[in-house]
């Protein structure tokens, strides 16, 4: 019997049912006072508290491996990173501040940093803040926040999870996940996929659900329904199991070639999101076809001063040499004001995700002179080193004249594929323009959400309208798909929606040729095309966009899979 449903945003498909357990909170905000008697040994007690956590956390990233496993061992870097401890003692020592009070401070310095950098980098903000939640429990002698060890199979409720509760999370004990915040596009999201724990995010009224109440949690629909007893979630959970076993008929994730096509023969390649070396090591040994976005700016984070055209040759080949003779799709540097790197010397703007940033900075004089034709002329040489097969797209493009503009730097470097990303409504508003000037267009469908619905990708009020199953959204990715029909001007699509694989099949229907995402989901991607073919495909396009919304679009879809 249902006693109550709430609907939040699907996060990861599957469904169970379960007893509750509520993940512990953090601490809090620590007073700012008073000031310890003696600095120097009140600041004395951040490392150890830090050489705690980073223990703890190395031991759990040791119990996994993929995707859970980096996402561990990079929060363990961010925990003894140098300059969060130092700016943590001076705010003891210099300022007064107390030991868990100068750690939070500091930081929250960092985690807004990298906020302001917007994309990727942002949504290791949270990251962050986890770190300084457990540093601080540990400081004040409280319980750690987040996931305890499960003594027996679960349904987690929580405000929100960090990344590294997400990622030690084991299927089976783990039954699913409930929030009440986050996004379709969070770390724990994408971190449940691939883990294959049912999740839903957004869920308002979660936290109203007590401690061992049962649910039942459907991550394909964002449904949780609370039942009377927990014979009845876990009947549910069976059923779901049969169900699943019925229907499948279509090829697992285990049985996928490595070949991205539907059933019919219609191909469409395959490929993945990297960032560095290690992550473009980890997409070939995926099966990756090649690379579909490289997001080039992460190797100018750290850098002081703008990285010499050598040094950035040496890097990008680290990452292309993993995909010899395969396509490799780089974007430019993507930053500005909003996300700011020390070389680049940006006025402050008033609001600076829509100023002067991506492909705009070369644009300006004086803003980054040159910065663009170095980084062309060292993409151009890693890749003549490396065998790759090069394609160079630019971001926060919204006319035909900056795609013109951006074309002709990259034939002055001798690039041959050169092409614009989608992330602005107006570059579809225009996509017959942009598209007969450039060699591929590649769809970012978290920012091209966000100004589409004009609602900030890290706000978890609004993080709804950043479901890629918006039919807005869906009705855009169409008009592209048209464009490039009638131009010959292929459109892939790089954002999170790529990595679901039930909208994969939809964005194949709407026209899109390419599909590029985080590694670990290419073979769930690659199997659910293999058991479709083209018109099945354009099928699902057609349902979901006819939706009124993302509920329904979802539920479209899904009834026409084979009973």
């Amino acid at each position: 019997m249902s006693l109550r449903t709430m609907n939040g945003i699907p996060a990861s498909p599957g469904r169970a049912g379960g007893r509750v357990v509520r993940v512990a909170e953090p601490p809090g905000e620590p007073l700012a006072g008073p000031a310890p008697a003696d600095a120097a040994a009140e600041a004395d007690r951040i490392a150890p508290a830090v050489e705690i956590v980073s223990e703890r956390l190395r031991a759990r990233a040791a119990t996994v491996d993929g995707d859970a496993r980096d996402v561990l061992e990079a929060t363990v870097t961010m925990v003894g990173d140098p300059a969060l401890l130092d700016n943590a003692r001076e705010l003891v020592t210099g300022q007064g501040r107390p030991a868990a009070r100068a750690v939070w401070e500091a930081a929250n310095q960092f985690a807004d940093m990298l906020a302001g950098m917007g994309g990727y980098m942002a949504e290791r903000a949270r990251d962050i803040h986890d770190v300084r939640d457990r540093i601080v429990a540990e400081i004040l002698g409280l319980p750690a926040p987040g996931v305890s060890d499960l003594d027996a199979p679960a349904v987690l409720v929580a405000t929100d999870l960090a990344p590294a509760d997400t990622a030690g999370l084991r299927p089976g004990v783990a039954l699913a996940l409930v929030t009440e915040q986050g996004g379709p596009t969070s770390h724990t999201a994408i971190l449940a996929r691939s883990l294959g724990i049912p999740a839903v995010v957004g869920c308002a009224g979660a936290l109203g659900l007590t401690e061992g109440a049962a649910v039942v949690v459907d991550g394909a629909t964002g449904e949780v329904v609370e039942v009377a007893t927990l014979e009845e979630a876990t009947v549910a959970t069976a059923a779901a199991v049969a169900e699943r076993s019925a229907r499948g008929t279509r090829m697992g994730a285990a049985d996928w070639d490595g070949a991205g096509r539907t059933a019919d023969g219609h191909v469409v390649p395959l490929l993945a999101n990297v960032g560095d070396g290690p992550g473009a090591q980890k997409g070939a040994g995926d099966r990756a076809e090649g690379v579909g976005l490289f997001r080039t700016e992460l190797a100018f984070l750290s850098a002081a001063e703008e990285p010499t055209e050598a040094r950035q040759r040496e890097v990008y080949a680290a990452v292309l040499s993993a995909f010899a003779g395969k396509p490799v799709t780089a974007r430019t540097l993507d930053a500005g004001a909003d996300k700011p790197l020390p070389f680049l010397s940006l006025d402050g703007e008033p609001n600076p995700a829509l100023g002067v940033r991506g492909l705009r900075i070369a644009r300006v004089p004086g803003n980054g002179d040159g910065v663009l034709d170095r980084q062309l002329g060292a993409l151009a040489a890693a890749a003549k080193e490396t065998g790759v097969e090069l394609k160079v797209m630019a971001p926060m493009v919204a006319t035909a004249d900056e795609a013109a503009w951006f074309v002709q730097r990259c034939r002055a470097h001798g690039i041959t594929q050169a092409g614009v990303m989608i992330e602005i409504p107006a570059a579809v508003l225009t996509a017959d323009e942009i598209l007969r000037e450039v060699d591929f267009v590649s769809v970012g469908t978290n920012d091209l959400a966000q100004y589409l619905f004009a609602a900030d990708r890290q706000s978890g009020p609004v993080a709804a309208l950043n479901d890629p199953w918006q039919p807005a959204l869906l009705r855009l990715i169409g008009m592209l798909g048209e464009a490039s029909a009638r131009t010959g001007t292929p459109v892939g699509v790089c954002g999170e929606a790529a990595a679901d694989p039930a909208l994969a099949p939809v964005l194949v229907g709407l026209g899109v040729a390419s599909l590029s995402m985080g590694s670990g989901a290419l073979a769930a991607v690659g199997a659910g095309l293999a058991g479709l073919t083209l018109e099945q495909c354009r099928e699902r396009a057609r349902a979901a966009c006819a939706a009124p919304d993302p509920f329904e679009a979802r539920a479209a879809v899904r009834a026409l899979d084979p009973a």
